[in-house]
């Protein structure tokens, strides 16, 4: 019965099935302590004077290329342990590469277009960015691919050959917009008046200036949109728009109540 045992484990399908094991246990093991050993590297660097945003990426980026590497170096060590030879794999690699290079050419791509947005630094993690027709947050800038979150919550898995342009929102001040149509029945005099008495008292915290009525924005002659703007902190700006829209309301509605009050 031992010995039966005996042939059981040192049969040589079953070793190599314990081989296999092993470097699959080593791989999620390596990957734990690699990316720890990574994070906290980036860590004790964001104490220096560096973005962090930068760190982000770059750290986002090395998790990336370290878990694709990881990954080849076991499956060819799995490879390897199951009899293949991989000498002769390797040497015809230029041959097979030339073939498969031409349905590669969108992998080259993407890693080409993603080592000079990054070098370039033409958008990173944390980033408002308007990019391949999507407009959202950047949450990663990979190896590959690239995704920015929605502002409705979908993530966005865009390959970086994708990317011809990038309009980023997050560099330097931005500016709160607010259009307004008068009311029916009022001048567009007075309804300016209105505005700026409105917004003269307004105070945000995320304000670099104050709001301003900068005139009429239409066309349109059966109406009138009278635009202020205000410069805003970076990602601020919405918040402002919206207490903008709020007060300038109030105003109105407060006006119109006296307003009907005061008629007999």
């Amino acid at each position: 019965m031992l010995e039966n045992v005996n042939d059981v484990i040192y049969h040589p399908i079953t070793q190599t099935l314990w081989q296999i094991l092993f470097a699959i246990i080593i791989y999620f093991i390596v990957r734990s302590v690699g990316k720890k050993l990574i994070k906290k590297v980036f860590n004790k660097k964001q104490e220096k004077q560096v973005s962090p945003a930068r760190l982000q990426t770059l750290e986002k980026l090395l998790l990336n290329v370290f878990s694709y590497v990881l990954f080849f170096i076991i499956a060819f060590n799995i490879l390897d342990t199951l009899g293949f030879n991989l000498g002769p794999l390797l040497a015809a690699a230029g041959v097979v590469g030339l073939a498969i290079g031409f349905g590669a050419q969108g992998l080259v791509s993407d890693v080409v277009t993603g080592f000079f947005l990054l070098l370039e630094r033409q958008l990173e993690v944390g980033d408002y960015v308007s990019a391949a027709g999507v407009e959202g947050i950047v949450e990663e800038l990979g190896f590959r691919t690239t995704m920015i979150r929605g502002f409705d919550g979908t993530l966005h898995y865009i390959p970086n050959r994708n990317i011809t342009n990038v309009d980023n929102h997050s560099r330097g001040n931005m500016r709160a917009l607010v259009d307004l149509t008068i009311p029916a029945g009022e001048t567009t005099e007075d309804s300016i008046q209105k505005i700026q008495t409105a917004i003269e008292s307004f105070n945000h915290p995320a304000l670099i200036t104050k709001p301003e009525v900068i005139g009429v924005e239409t066309n349109d002659l059966a109406t009138t949109v009278i635009r202020v703007i205000a410069k805003t902190e970076n990602m601020q700006q919405w918040a402002v728009e919206r207490e903008l829209r709020k007060v300038i309301r109030d105003y109105f509605e407060n006006e119109q109540q006296d307003a009907n009050q005061e008629s007999p």
